[in-house]
């Protein structure tokens, strides 16, 4: 409940894992002997690239899913704990307010296992006595306004973000949230009735760990079980969420106000210290209509009740050992189906990477990633990009109207590799060296602090929104950038060693990815400047739009557990760009063989550079996944499951089948009516 919303337009490509870089080694750059020469190719291509390595490697029983990332992401684990107890060990001695000062302190806070025991509820009852001091719905809005004031609010999300219609200005945007279950659906559909009595359940459980009677606790649980389906129902499906026109709804302080009489969003915004000039975003209107109803028609007693379980829930993974095993229980077990909790290392390593994450970044960074690394990156990004470029102008169905301005936005991409070029200060940051939850408040403040500050101030398109440990990479479309941390510049993605199909089929495909994001279903509402703006034309549009809805078709029809498809609609945008990125990054790998005839003749451990591109781009996909786990990221997850994503934009390319031999009526050979063609 406590953490902030991402920003909602910061679109990335994979699940975020960290990571960091591997030792160097002589394994090949591909393995052919992982392959199973028993699935054919054009058959089931994720099935040939990668059932050897999933039936060989079960899922462990600290994790949900397990496959390429969660290998790189246990790598990066313990480079960042080596770093992190370095810190802790000469936290004493370090420069007094440093980085390695605070990082080795919260670290050791969070190992300190004796006296967090000793300290049980202790941490929360501050705030408890605050909640229970509440007795008006004046009450309520005044602790609102303080605990969002303090990072703590968790009713709704409070961040900044370009203004849609002017993105060289940051703006505060207010979200929905304050549901506890992943999506509003959880709360209403039959199919989770179970989840539901087990939520309600976890509430009573939470309640009585605090010291209410186990009576009271049960009508306490069904009164927050009540609060939040009503908070379900005035909340956004998440495929209702990607759409521009329910992530900004501009307002002038006045007219927030008189659309809320219960709560003034003057008042609130005089708490934050923000400077909101003209206006924000009341994102989702209909939301804050019903909360504002709630405010005024809901007894103080249930708010008190909804308000202290989530005070008490969110602190529980920073509490003691009744508290944290209570939140894995219902979070982790029940809703996702993980067997064992983490190792408290892992979890306090977590923490320290939402709380100081680009902090803890600088120092991976000093220890992982060389500035050659950079340079080779850059080069790649090019590449890509120029043939990007070539795609649009070749393209057979858009007008030169529409193409133009869509060169337009492609030559002001900023692509930005590897870390930022000025790191973040962390001087304003106090971090105790025995008291975890004060460091992980005291963080929370200062990160919302830092956040709220933006508001009103020019965009800085250098900075970044993912630290540079993290394997993954985003485009934002407000301020026109493809961003790549340093994690992700590593095999499987890059490898320096390897041949250029290798290349092109891993970090090529996450490049041409991220620029395809500048045009997908929602990157193409945005222009060159970052502004929701239309700039095409209605015919370019329209055709737009029949072939995106042939690939929402496509997915749709994929069921990766029995009676659950795959969401086309809500997966639409990664769908989009992960067949436009594998398009442009094959197109890329082909100018380079060009000037590379020999490398283009030859074959390696009997594949040709053509069939090593896809090889490479199904391997980065391997994994499998515990069902509950599934059926939640079908629910929420704008990412489609990995096991499709390896398959499905590779089987509408006529290249793949010319590689591998495809004939019609193969699997992995769409025919003419469903064959998706966009970028």
């Amino acid at each position: 409940m406590r953490k902030q919303l991402n920003k909602t337009l910061a679109t990335a490509i994979f699940a975020a894992l960290s990571t960091t870089a591997i030792a160097a080694s002589s394994a090949p750059s591909f393995d052919v002997n992982e392959l199973d020469a028993k699935i054919a190719p054009c058959a089931d291509f994720n099935g040939f690239v990668n059932a050897k390595w999933v039936a060989a490697n079960p899922i462990p029983s600290d994790r949900t899913r397990w496959g390429a990332f969660d290998q790189l992401r246990e790598h990066s684990l313990q480079t960042q704990r080596a770093i992190v107890e370095a810190a802790a060990l000469g936290a004493n001695k370090a420069e007094a307010g440093s980085i390695q000062q605070k990082i080795g302190w919260f670290y050791r806070s969070g190992m300190a296992e004796g006296a967090i025991e000793k300290a049980g509820l202790a941490p929360v009852k501050p705030e408890i006595a605050k909640i229970d001091a509440l007795k008006t719905p004046a009450d309520i809005a005044a602790y609102i306004n303080d605990s969002s004031s303090r990072g703590q609010n968790g009713l709704f999300a409070i961040f900044t973000s370009p203004d849609f219609k002017n993105s060289k200005i940051q703006i505060a945007y207010v979200a929905q949230g304050g549901i506890g279950l992943p999506t509003s659906e959880y709360y209403t559909k039959p199919d989770y009735a179970e989840l539901r009595a087990a939520y309600q359940a976890h509430v009573a459980r939470v309640l009585e760990l605090a010291g209410d009677k186990p009576d009271a606790a049960k009508k306490a649980a069904e009164q927050v079980l009540a609060f939040e389906t009503r908070l379900a129902k005035a909340s956004l499906a998440p495929v209702e969420l990607r759409k521009p026109e329910n992530q900004y709804h501009f307002v002038t302080l006045a007219e927030a106000d008189k659309a809320s009489p219960n709560f003034s969003w003057t008042k609130f915004f005089v708490a934050q210290h923000a400077d909101i000039q003209g206006g924000f975003s009341l994102s989702q209107p209909g939301f804050f209509a019903e909360v504002d109803k709630m405010i005024a028609d809901v007894p103080a007693e249930e708010w008190r009740t909804y308000l202290r379980f989530h005070a008490i829930d969110s602190a529980s993974p920073y509490l003691s050992k009744p508290f944290a095993e209570a939140h894995f229980a219902f979070y982790n077990k029940t809703l996702n189906g993980q067997k064992e909790q983490e190792p408290r290392w892992k979890r306090v390593l977590s923490t320290i990477n939402d709380a100081m994450g680009m902090a803890l970044g600088q120092l991976y960074v000093e220890k992982t990633f060389p500035p050659e690394s950079k340079k080779r990156a850059l080069e790649l990004v090019n590449n890509v990009s120029a043939a990007l470029k070539t795609r649009i102008e070749n393209l057979d169905w858009m007008s030169e109207a529409t193409k133009q301005k869509a060169l337009e936005k492609w030559s002001t991409f900023l692509p930005k590799i590897g870390y930022p070029d000025k790191w973040r200060e962390w001087s304003g940051l106090e971090v105790k060296a025995d008291d975890y939850y004060a460091n992980v408040l005291a963080a929370s403040k200062f990160n919302y602090d830092y956040e709220i500050a933006k508001a009103g101030k020019p965009t800085d398109r250098l900075e970044w929104g993912m630290t540079p440990q993290t394997v993954n990479a985003y485009y934002n479309p407000t301020d026109n950038t493809i961003n790549f941390p340093a994690a992700i510049l590593q095999p499987p993605f890059f490898d320096a060693n390897a041949d250029d199909a290798i290349n092109y089929g891993g970090i090529g495909a996450v490049i041409g990815h991220e620029a395809t994001h500048g045009y997908d279903d929602e990157g193409s509402q945005f222009d060159a400047q970052g502004n929701n703006a239309n700039w095409w034309t209605k015919e370019d549009r329209e055709k737009f739009d029949a072939r995106t809805a042939k690939l929402v078709a496509q997915f749709d029809g994929y069921e990766p557990l029995p009676g659950k498809h795959v969401n086309g609609q809500l997966t639409l945008g990664e769908n989009i760009a992960d067949l436009g990125g594998i398009n442009v990054a094959y197109d890329a790998l082909q100018m380079a063989l060009k000037q590379s005839p020999a490398e283009a003749a030859k074959k390696i451990d009997g594949y040709t550079p053509q069939q090593r591109f896809f090889l490479n781009f199904a391997r980065i996909w391997r994994g499998s996944i515990l069902p509950k786990r599934q059926e939640v990221l079908l629910n929420a997850d704008p990412h489609a499951p990995a096991k499709y994503r390896a398959i499905g934009a590779p089987s509408n390319m006529p290249a793949f089948a010319q590689a591998f031999s495809c004939k019609a009526g193969d699997a992995m050979v769409r025919g003419a009516d469903t064959q998706v063609k966009i970028w």
